[in-house]
């Protein structure tokens, strides 16, 4: 997966271009990655950093071993944060994040009361379901 489809790379400049993101608003520097891969990552400068002039947003890419990957990458996190940002959209993650959020939320007395009650006929339900000489 060093090299990216031309296909691939024609539709994200496509899709750029549709929100207005324009090479000459992006400012593009590489560091030096950190971790697995070995002495390619610590000999070659792939890690790439991008940011967009206009919206101030900024992105960081090191996921591969390949500078030319993590130029393509990073312009698609940039895509994806820049079109997010334009159609007021909430990201997937804080959806997760509040999801996890109302799950963890404490019940109102009254719910838990009623939760509670619900358990507990359920529970006489299964009793009376047993066979008659089952005293568990």
């Amino acid at each position: 997966m060093d090299a990216i489809r031309p296909d691939k790379a024609a539709a994200l400049e496509e899709r750029m271009r549709r929100l207005g993101i324009f090479e000459g608003d992006l400012e593009e520097q590489f560091i030096r990655s950190g971790g697995k891969g070995g002495q390619n990552v610590n000999k070659v400068a792939t890690c790439v950093y991008l940011k967009h002039r206009p919206t101030n947003i900024d992105v960081k890419c090191q996921e591969s071993r390949s500078q030319a990957v993590n130029r393509f990458l990073a312009r698609r996190i940039l895509t994806d944060k820049i079109e997010r940002v334009q159609l007021g959209i909430k990201s997937e993650i804080r959806q997760k994040i509040e999801k996890i959020r109302r799950q963890k939320r404490r019940r109102s007395r009254r719910a838990k009361e009623k939760m509670l009650a619900d358990k507990r006929h359920q529970s006489q339900k299964k009793s009376l379901r047993r066979a008659p000489g089952n005293d568990e």
